[in-house]
């Protein structure tokens, strides 16, 4: 329903969007007011909501349980800077080297600042402290920029470590809004590989095609075998994707960012063999999105080495 509204009646479907927006800035204040006892207790709440079962604190088996424990009493601050988009590549230059990374056009702290006339005719802007916080721009002609205003006015008011189930270590990310050089394949847009890590080493690697039109994840392992489980609200992709060029590099790439990681996600972009970071991701979908079969999601559990007694 809501994408005939978007592409029938755009400019309601805009105006209910930023009405969304103001409503979960409001919600934010109150949520951070709970106590430490309430956010636990709200925690499990969204998981048994979203997963299907009780949330034991006590008995953490699965990689959807773990990722609970890692959002509350996980206070690694590298996480914090990492998670930044932007700080996030002094970092990766010093780990891996600055040709990974994609140019920045240029950083700005709000929307006004951005001087648009002097930006080229595409790339991608988004903020640096959230997630699903962009917009890619093939055309500036074409660019509705107080459409694009509105939305990132919102979204730089967003702390986002209370968006999702307590995502906490997104809050210390002080909000930019940054634009970068425009990228894409020959599928007319780029695709994410993204490296599920454990201590350091790749498992699987989940392929995300069509973020912004159909979108879809495959999962492989590292021999590129197509893997037979999903993330339920993720659609498979229907074609076969072929293995990216430089897959092996891209694994040792991965292996160097997650190095001194109990558990993370590294993004990674592949444009014709001529590799680029993503980003760096702590809490996936904040463990709220059910792995089917539920099998793997104690699979991927038995991969995870988190120090409960260090809370």
């Amino acid at each position: 329903m809501f994408e005939i509204a978007k592409k029938k009646m755009p400019r309601l479907y805009d105006y209910y969007s930023h009405l969304q927006r103001v409503r979960t800035i409001k919600n934010i204040q109150k949520v951070k007011k709970l106590t430490f006892e309430q956010q636990l207790s709200e925690v499990g709440r969204l998981y048994k909501e979203r997963i299907g079962h009780d949330l034991d604190w006590n008995n953490l088996k699965t990689y959807t349980e773990k990722m609970q424990w890692e959002k509350i009493y996980d206070k690694n601050p590298m996480k914090s800077v990492l998670a930044d988009k932007y700080a996030v590549r002094s970092w990766v230059e010093k780990k891996i080297g600055n040709e990974y990374l994609i140019p920045v056009i240029g950083v700005w702290d709000q929307f006004d600042d951005i001087p648009f006339d002097e930006l080229p005719n595409q790339f991608v802007i988004k903020t640096n402290h959230g997630t699903g916080t962009n917009v890619i721009v093939k055309d500036k002609s074409c660019f509705n920029r107080k459409r694009a205003k509105r939305m990132f006015d919102d979204w730089v008011k967003m702390d986002f470590g209370y968006t999702t189930g307590f995502e906490l270590h997104y809050s210390d990310i002080k909000p930019k809004i940054v634009i970068e050089k425009y990228l894409e394949t020959e599928y007319g847009e780029l695709q994410d590989y993204k490296f599920i890590c454990f201590d350091g080493k790749p498992y699987f690697c989940w392929v995300d095609m069509g973020r912004y039109s159909n979108h879809t994840r495959n999962v492989y392992d590292l021999d590129w075998k197509l893997q037979p489980w999903k993330q339920e609200r993720y659609a498979l992709y229907d074609k076969p994707i072929p293995k990216p060029k430089n897959f092996e590099k891209m694994i040792k790439l991965a292996e160097n960012l997650a190095d001194g990681f109990s558990h993370v996600r590294v993004d990674l972009y592949n444009v014709n063999g001529t590799i680029y970071f993503g980003e760096m991701t702590f809490t996936n979908g904040s463990g709220l999105d059910r792995i089917i079969p539920e099998e793997y999601d104690f699979i991927l559990g038995n991969l995870w080495n988190i120090n409960i007694d260090g809370k």
